[in-house]
């Protein structure tokens, strides 16, 4: 039989009161990277998954695959490899947030004097500080295989912060998703179904050019494809041309990328934030 965590009364609070948000928060941030130290397998999605990628399409695909408007693919790719590592963010934030529901650990917090919001934000701080980890890797697996920055400094550190900025964006998504399914296991197999295929429709690995007519259609508005796109574009890497007829969100790429991550957080943080206390309810 599980015993119930006791609520803490309000003599609790006055005697062993909260530190404040920011202080609660970097010491949920703090316990999730210290789990990461311990356990690094759970690292992998982090590190052996993006590098395993950039290695095989550029060695596998980069000779069958040719860029319009010319370029080499392994310059083209990076873009795209880039994008596809950070909305998987959003499995990571989701897995430890179901792992803390299905093992009781948000129980036990919430018989501290901990302050409002500090566990989600922890979590979200947390995975933020994780998301940097692949970046830097893929930063440098790509200059080993020849791919260069060739655009300015302030550019490219525009390309960097809009990744890092999608990145948190999908944190929220994330943190959506572990709060609305119990389990690891569900959130495993749900947001694997989600979030694999919209990052494969899309102009990540393959111009959209190259898609039949619908998917092609999906894949030009699809954020992935216009973060892709963006980050080419901030890198200075070889990006399909824009022709007569694009949609707006081909031919603005940074600027629609940019308003999913404003809408992405507009909607996911505060839906993310109910569903996470309804589920505390149950």
């Amino acid at each position: 039989m599980t015993a119930t965590p006791i609520a803490p009364t309000s003599a609790d609070h006055e005697l062993y009161p909260s530190r404040g948000f920011l202080h609660d928060t970097w010491v949920i941030a703090r316990r999730g990277l210290l789990h990461m130290r311990r356990q690094p397998e759970q690292l992998s999605d982090a590190t052996i998954q993006p590098v395993m990628f950039v290695l095989l399409f550029a060695y596998v695909f980069g000779g069958a695959i040719d860029v319009p408007g010319g370029g080499e693919y392994r310059q083209f790719l990076m873009g795209g490899i880039f994008a596809q590592t950070v909305v998987f963010t959003a499995f990571g934030v989701a897995l430890s947030l179901a792992s803390d529901r299905k093992n009781r650990a948000i129980d036990r917090f919430r018989s501290l004097p901990i302050a409002r919001g500090a566990l989600l934000g922890g979590h979200a701080l947390t995975s933020l500080l994780k998301a940097l980890l692949p970046i830097t890797l893929m930063s440098l697996c790509g200059l080993l295989i020849g791919w260069r920055i060739e655009s300015s400094l302030p550019e490219a550190i525009a390309g960097y912060v809009l990744l890092t900025s999608f990145a948190f964006a999908m944190i929220w998504v994330g943190i959506l998703l572990g709060s609305v399914i119990a389990t690891p296991e569900g959130v495993t197999g749900i947001a694997f179904s989600l979030l694999f295929p919209i990052t494969f429709m899309a102009s990540t690995f393959v111009p959209t050019s190259t898609m039949p007519g619908p998917l092609r259609v999906a894949a030009e508005w699809n954020p992935v494809t216009t973060l892709a796109d963006a980050l080419r574009i901030l890198f200075g890497n070889p990006n399909t041309p824009i022709a007569v007829g694009d949609p707006w969100s081909i031919a603005h790429p940074i600027l629609y990328t940019a308003l999913w991550i404003v809408a992405i957080v507009g909607i996911c943080a505060p839906v993310g934030v109910r569903a996470y206390e309804k589920s505390l309810a149950k």
